[in-house]
């Protein structure tokens, strides 16, 4: 063998002993984690839309980061009441270890359905509300989780639409049918009476219904307010459709539907909210707490985004004393 092709041998060698190695170590590092108890875990989520799936992703973030092995059985209810029910009855039929669900109605199908299975929840506005714990500081029972509503964000979206948008008159599309909804609704018409803003309501009981609702309220309105209400954010594209050809702000209850064309929220990350209620459901896996010990949550920080394309489109200036997160 010449001098350049022993060179070529030892070199390959050297590299292959040294990726060897490495994946020695990570396989090391996935064997510890596999060796541990995997744990059962159901989900439960109410309806697709991006600030429930990224709930849903730091909810399994935080597990992941506990550094517990986790098996999980997934369930959407696509929105529909009877799904939903059949849904959460199938993961209590599993008997996982824990329960974690996704929006109010999924929260209320779970507890209706298992007092003996631990249950966490997020993306739940009014959690005492729904029955579901007893205070947010000692939930009791077996459920806990965190709550998709600060408190000062509805106060905030809707002075900002009489003070800085004029709107005298604001029209709210929701489901009627979510606890949740109605829960926000009657708290932005409290703060109403204080901005001298009218509250025009339309609902809809299925996303298909969204569109024929806003119709019915464009004409009559200066803007509108879409709250943290699944069915309708489901189908957001269609009120902001509706809501653009007629020249319309609408102002929105997530981050999410801010980056999707609403004009501005008072929001937090629901990819936070999920990984906090993980890091609760870790807890309980690991260190064996019980939910009723554990204090329910509400979002930890509240900023106000504006996207700069929607008010262009509307012919908004965006002022710097908004102090306001400025997006696409």
């Amino acid at each position: 063998m010449n001098k350049k092709r022993f060179r070529l041998v030892a070199l390959t060698a050297t590299a292959a002993l040294a990726l060897a190695a490495c994946g020695g170590d990570k396989a090391s590092d996935d064997s510890s984690k596999a060796d541990g108890k995997t744990y059962n875990v159901g989900i439960l989520q109410y309806v697709e839309h991006p600030s429930l799936n990224e709930a849903t992703k730091g909810f399994k973030a935080a597990l992941d980061e506990a550094g517990l092995n986790v098996k999980y059985q997934e369930e959407n209810a696509q929105g529909d009441s009877a799904t939903n029910t059949t849904a959460a009855n199938n993961l209590v039929g599993s008997n996982p270890d824990l329960i974690f669900a996704n929006a109010t109605p999924s929260a209320q199908a779970v507890a209706a359905a298992t007092t003996d299975i631990p249950e966490i929840f997020t993306s739940v506005t009014d959690a005492v509300g729904a029955q579901l714990i007893t205070s947010m500081e000692k939930p009791g029972g077996n459920v806990t989780g965190t709550v998709d509503t600060h408190p000062d964000a509805i106060t905030n979206t809707v002075k900002f639409l009489a003070e800085q948008l004029n709107a005298k008159t604001v029209g709210m599309v929701f489901n009627s049918g979510e606890q949740n909804s109605r829960v926000q609704v009657d708290a932005a018409k409290e703060a109403a009476k204080k901005y001298g803003i009218t509250i025009k309501e339309a609902s809809a009981a299925t996303s298909s219904e969204v569109k024929q609702a806003t119709e019915s309220l464009v004409d009559d309105v200066d803007a509108f307010y879409i709250i943290t209400d699944n069915t309708v954010v489901s189908a957001l594209e269609s009120v902001l459709d509706v809501a653009e050809a007629k020249k319309k702000p609408v102002m929105v209850g997530e981050l999410d539907s801010v980056e999707r064309g609403g004009l501005g929220a008072y929001g937090f990350s629901y990819y936070d909210i999920g990984k906090e209620a993980g890091e609760m459901a870790a807890e309980i896996l690991e260190d064996g707490k019980k939910p009723a010990d554990i204090p329910a949550a509400y979002p930890a920080n509240l900023k106000f985004e504006i996207n700069q394309e929607t008010a262009d489109q509307l012919g908004i200036d965006i002022k710097d004393d908004w102090n306001a997160e400025v997006v696409k």
